[in-house]
């Protein structure tokens, strides 16, 4: 059984409301889920997102897959994967920033050897070029 993180539509005509559900992938957009996890109402500004942090990180972990707008509105609150594995990079990130120093300077190093070996093809081509024009006279 495919387990989504998507959304239910509710609200009258031209003015939805949603909530964030966790139901299974084959029934319908807004027919029985298993959770429901938070809502999502776009006609406020800013737009209003409220999610339960907790039970949404627990059904990630047990493999619901949210889908794209889901996971954006994840994103916006801070709870999906991705803004854990940053939050977690950012604290380590000022004891790995030596060796990306010196992994940079090694880069340009081998961006000159082909730039070389591009330069000695168009001066190639180009001698190629002057007799084709030489021929054609």
């Amino acid at each position: 059984m495919a387990v989504k993180m998507r959304l239910t539509r509710l609200g009258d005509k031209k003015s939805p409301f949603y909530r964030i559900v966790v139901a299974d992938s084959r029934v319908a957009r807004d027919a029985k889920y298993i959770d429901l996890i938070g809502t999502y109402n776009p006609l406020t500004n800013p737009e209003e997102v409220k999610i339960d942090a907790e039970k949404a990180k627990t059904w990630i972990n047990n493999g619901a897959q949210p889908t794209a707008t889901v996971k954006a509105l994840l994103t916006k609150a801070g709870v999906s994967a991705k803004a854990e594995k940053k939050a977690k990079a950012e604290k380590p990130a000022k004891a790995a920033k030596a060796p990306k120093a010196e992994k940079s300077a090694e880069k340009p190093a081998a961006k000159k050897t082909t730039t070389k070996a591009a330069a000695s093809k168009t001066t190639t081509t180009k001698a190629k070029s002057t007799k084709s024009e030489e021929v054609a006279e």
